[in-house]
């Protein structure tokens, strides 16, 4: 048997493929859209390896797998790929609850930071907060599952909560410097 090899020069003039087939270039709008999920699955990668005991790890990895079946989702042009996430958003939402419960209540504005890994849960919500925006973009294309919508603002949700927890209660808070 052959083996395979990781590049298939199908790419090389600036195209690619999405489920369906339909070839199409790779700043479309679909590509940046599933690209900036796939960005955000990077990152969590990165979190998750900065908190391997931490009992959250499993959640964020859980995440990530999620993650991934969105981004097969809106690279089917066809919509044949909408994920069955709402058990996974349930459980997201029940794992916010009790790490706010866990939590002071925000008095405050927050200032992204604290330890390291604080600060690449904040990087992940804000790369996050970039997937929804192309996800709302790409909607006036095509037809985007509310489930998904849902499900990636509760992922912004949870990694806000998140890097509040891994701070260990110790939070800047923004100093208003304008009248």
């Amino acid at each position: 048997m052959k083996k395979a090899t990781i590049y298939t020069r199908s790419g090389d003039t600036g195209t690619t493929s999405l489920i369906g087939g339909t070839r199409v270039p790779k700043d479309h709008l679909r590509v940046e859209t599933y690209g900036t999920i796939d960005e955000l699955n990077a990152h969590l990668g990165v979190l998750a390896s900065l908190i391997p005991e931490h009992p959250q790890c499993s959640v964020v990895e859980r995440i990530e797998n999620t993650l991934f079946s969105v981004g097969v989702c809106l690279a089917d042009e066809k919509g044949d790929s909408t994920p069955d996430i709402e058990q996974e958003l349930a459980s997201l939402e029940k794992c916010i609850d009790a790490m706010e419960a866990a939590l002071p209540p925000i008095k405050a504005f927050l200032l992204p930071g604290g330890n390291r890994a604080s600060a690449q849960a904040n990087l992940c919500r804000t790369v996050c907060r970039r997937a929804e925006r192309r996800l709302t973009t790409l909607s006036h294309e095509c037809e985007i599952p509310q489930t998904v919508y849902t499900y990636i603002n509760r992922v912004s949700d949870y990694l806000f909560t998140l890097s509040r927890l891994l701070n260990d209660g110790v939070e800047k808070k923004w100093e208003k410097c304008c009248k």
